[in-house]
């Protein structure tokens, strides 16, 4: 999902919640991003953008580890709060995120099999926002969505997780769990406003490129 710059508070308000927990501090660029290298991003119209991922596994492994720094590295330099395995095309229900919500708090983590539970019409009430996509590079539109969103899962040993979001990073939790089924915020468009974010897309899309490519080089990253 793509940092909205109105949503990132000043750098003023330092609270941050890793995986969930509160923390004393942590570093602008999480570990995981300096340890990691670029993958490409998958842009909507590749299957493995459009078919549910398959169930999370390998917990504990050295794979797994370098898929999630791999994947803060390419959300750092894509300019990104969220972003989902399928979305470096790998067919696993895994997202990392690095977002902040409307009460300066920074969340910073991953989950794997996410599943967002149900909340009832008192819990929450529906929020029209912009949200991007970074597989859809370029346009951001407006879409509705909960104002808050609890989602379950795992870390990458095996350990439960419970992560609640609310304002911009309850919207990041659950554009990143569509990912994982095989939805992109496309899909909760009509059809003429989608037809426009494609349009937008194509225009748009080379000069993104270009600026992550730039990033990934003034980071000094290797891409993958």
């Amino acid at each position: 999902m793509s940092q909205q710059p109105a949503h990132r508070p000043g750098a003023v308000d330092r609270r941050v919640r890793v995986l969930g927990v509160p923390v004393d501090s942590y570093p602008e660029t999480p570990p995981e991003a300096e340890r990691g290298s670029v993958r490409r991003v998958t842009v909507v119209g590749e299957e493995v953008l459009h078919r549910p991922c398959r169930p999370g596994s390998g917990f504990g492994s050295e794979e797994l580890a370098r898929l999630i720094d791999d994947m803060f590295a390419t959300m750092q330099v894509a300019e990104g709060c969220g972003l989902a395995a399928n979305q470096v095309d790998v067919d696993l229900r895994l997202f990392v995120y690095d977002c902040w919500d409307e009460s300066g708090v920074r969340h910073v983590g991953h989950i794997l099999d996410p599943v967002l539970d149900e909340l009832g019409p008192g819990e929450r009430r529906l929020v029209e926002d912009d949200e991007g996509c970074l597989s859809v590079p370029g346009p951001a539109l407006t879409v509705a969505r909960p104002d808050r969103a609890v989602v379950r899962g795992f870390d990458q040993y095996g350990n439960p997780l419970v992560i609640e979001g609310a304002g911009y990073f309850a919207r990041c939790l659950q554009h990143e769990t569509d990912h994982l089924y095989g939805h992109l915020y496309l899909d909760r468009l009509a059809k003429r406003d989608r037809k426009e974010a494609l349009r937008r897309m194509a225009e748009q899309r080379e000069d993104v490129f270009a600026r992550r490519l730039a990033r990934t080089q003034a980071l000094g990253k290797q891409q993958v």
